[in-house]
């Protein structure tokens, strides 16, 4: 892997990655965080693909200015809050709390990182109560649950019961979290993405789809919430 420059205002730096399993040169902007991938097959020389990029700079510089930008949690703005948004207030408090639907923090300048801090607590909460109200649906248990910032996927469940979710899920509305959840508890009962998978799915969350479309939609710009950290 390496890093060539498109010189310009502003450069744009793209990662260039050679792939045995790619069979075509392409161009890829994620609209999680902007970043820029082209991805060559391994027997094409190199200076193929950056010609490739150079042709398509016009369409790459479009497609950047596009992408929304990164909405930054400070004090006197607000945090994505269940679907919601909560005024975030600094001053006259020790520690972070909410009160009467405003987010209080104790000064300005850490006021995103302890947004952050409160949300990921928040999660945990939500997302262990939804997913023990699940497995209990299922008459099954799982063995741990853990919470981090993933950008692949919004949860996982392992073989050994070990559910994974990401802690950004605290912005989305309430149902989509459950969503995430009940689809998590499903594997339980079917590690897999087949037609039974869903049937379980359906039982215990009936409007899924509802929720899964939402986050297709939606997902990315939950990624875009920026604290400053």
């Amino acid at each position: 892997m390496s890093v060539h420059r498109l010189h310009g205002n502003p450069p744009i730096d793209v990662k260039v990655v050679k792939s045995a399993r790619a069979k075509r040169l392409s161009l890829r902007v994620s609209r999680l965080d902007g970043r820029v991938t082209l991805t060559i097959p391994k027997r094409s020389p190199l200076r193929e693909g950056i010609h490739f990029l150079e042709t398509r700079e016009i369409w790459l510089r479009t497609h950047l200015i596009k992408l929304a930008p990164m909405a930054a949690v400070h004090a006197g703005g607000a945090v994505p809050y269940l679907g919601g948004e909560l005024p975030v207030v600094a001053g006259q408090v020790k520690r972070t709390v909410l009160r009467d639907g405003v987010l209080h923090v104790p000064d300005e300048v850490t006021a995103g990182v302890r947004a952050k801090a409160f949300l990921k607590t928040k999660a945990r909460d939500e997302l262990a109560a939804a997913s023990d109200f699940y497995a209990a649906q299922l008459g099954k248990r799982y063995n741990r649950l853990s919470i981090r910032d993933t950008r692949s996927r919004w949860g996982s469940c392992s073989s050994e019961g070990v559910l994974m979710y990401s802690w950004r899920l605290i912005m989305a509305p309430h149902e989509v979290l459950h969503y995430v959840a009940a689809h998590e508890a499903a594997h339980l009962v079917e590690m897999n993405h087949s037609d039974a998978f869903w049937a379980v799915v359906a039982r215990i969350c009936p409007d899924y789809d509802r929720h899964r479309i939402w986050l297709k939609k939606n997902g990315d710009q939950l990624h875009r919430v920026n604290f400053g950290d």
